[in-house]
């Protein structure tokens, strides 16, 4: 089977930091990117961060400067460090795989939110 396993959200305060893990299962091949989106209520799907095989990034505006996304090609996983969080933040964060033999693959999904 094919998917994806998210971990890391929680309740974080104001100005806190989450760290969300996503971790393709062994027989997942030809991926080629990974990341993330996040999707708030009432609001459309949004992508945060992606990074590629060879190592380019992209981010949000939002999340420059404050979330960084790192991957592990040899496990198939990525990171995203997210840091001086904000109660904006506060969304259903899934995780991606795109791979370039196959359909694209998404996480179930893990809660973050930002509150005091």
């Amino acid at each position: 089977q094919e998917d994806l396993v998210e971990s890391g959200g929680g309740l974080v305060p104001p100005g806190g930091s989450l760290t969300l893990s996503c971790e393709a299962s062994k027989n997942t091949p030809h991926i080629i990117l990974m990341g993330w989106y996040r999707q708030a209520p009432g609001n459309a799907r949004e992508l945060v961060a992606s990074v590629s095989t060879g190592g380019p990034t992209t981010y949000a505006e939002f999340a420059k400067g404050r979330f960084t996304i790192s991957r592990d090609p040899n496990k198939n996983a990525v990171s995203l460090q997210m840091n001086s969080l904000k109660p904006e933040d506060t969304a259903v964060y899934v995780c991606k795989a795109v791979r370039l033999i196959g359909s694209d693959l998404w996480g179930a999904g893990t809660q973050v939110t930002v509150s005091s």
